[in-house]
């Protein structure tokens, strides 16, 4: 006799639930070489933004908490996410990019994702 095995709700769902979301979303979003693609990664404790020419698969930006100079920082997450974001923009910039199309990866536009995307646009990057 087989016995099904019952997964409560929480944290067995939150992981595939994201990435549905991400599937959904990356069916309309990609990156071309006018207008890469900005993609966030969150975790618990960092975040990680990176400019990406989807045609080419070449990522042309990126920056993280684990940055030197954002490394042991002071502040919350969210101003962590902050200076990630201001200083995704000015790589992009430096290397040619002025317009992205935002990948919020599956996660919800709020919080260190939406604080994210704020410094990008106020460093100058169009999205």
């Amino acid at each position: 006799m087989a016995y099904g095995v019952k997964i409560a709700k929480g944290d067995a769902y939150k992981g595939a639930a994201k990435k549905r979301r991400h599937i959904r979303i990356r069916k309309n979003v990609s990156g071309t070489a006018e207008r890469p693609r900005l993609v966030v990664t969150r975790s618990n404790r960092g975040i990680t933004a990176q400019v990406i020419d989807d045609l080419k698969g070449h990522t042309l930006a990126s920056a993280s908490t684990l940055d030197a100079s954002i490394r042991g920082g002071e502040g919350d997450k969210s101003a962590q996410a902050k200076q990630v974001g201001s200083l995704v923009a000015e790589r992009a910039k430096a290397a040619g990019v002025e317009a992205v199309v935002f990948d919020r990866g599956g996660n919800r536009y709020a919080g260190r994702i939406a604080a994210l995307a704020d410094a990008a646009r106020e460093a100058g990057l169009k999205f």
